[in-house]
């Protein structure tokens, strides 16, 4: 009597190794840290807005236009002098004319479905006189832009 003894073989493929995942990951997420921007646009006026007591938040910051009207700070008096300016994005622009582009612009990066909820956000220094105030919206207005916002910052109550 003979006795055979065979070798099982398996029907299954050999597993792929994960050693190697845990690197891919690190190396894709060290890629998208170092890719991605995370710049705001750089502020070339002094905008000190004003105190209020109620405060609403804007809900969503993609739908919002920023306005900056200030007097330049000290790196850009020199170029722009320390009249009050307005700035649309990074650049000082010489007056509410150039207003419709940037809006424009805005709305292009909106879908066309939420046009009518962009809103405008003025962040206005406390020390500038109303007349370049009243000029940008005027400008506002004829851009069919009547969605605004006033930026404050919360006045602290004194306590008694």
């Amino acid at each position: 009597m003979s006795s055979h003894f065979q070798k099982k073989r398996s029907d299954s493929k050999p597993t792929v190794s994960t050693a190697s995942l845990p690197d891919i990951v690190f190396m894709l997420l060290f890629f998208f840290m170092v890719v991605t921007v995370l710049r705001q646009g750089e502020m070339k006026l002094k905008v000190v807005t004003p105190d209020a007591t109620q405060l609403t938040k804007l809900q969503e910051k993609s739908l919002v236009n920023y306005i900056y009207i200030g007097r330049p700070i000290e790196k850009y008096a020199k170029v722009y002098g320390t009249k009050p300016r307005i700035q649309l994005g990074d650049q000082i622009v010489d007056g509410p004319a150039n207003i419709p582009l940037f809006l424009e612009q805005h709305k292009v990066k909106v879908p066309e479905s939420r046009h009518a909820l962009i809103t405008t956000s003025l962040r206005i220094d406390g020390n500038v006189t109303m007349g370049i105030v009243q000029d940008v919206k005027v400008m506002l207005r004829k851009s069919n832009q009547l969605r605004l916002n006033y930026s404050a910052k919360k006045k602290e109550l004194a306590s008694m």
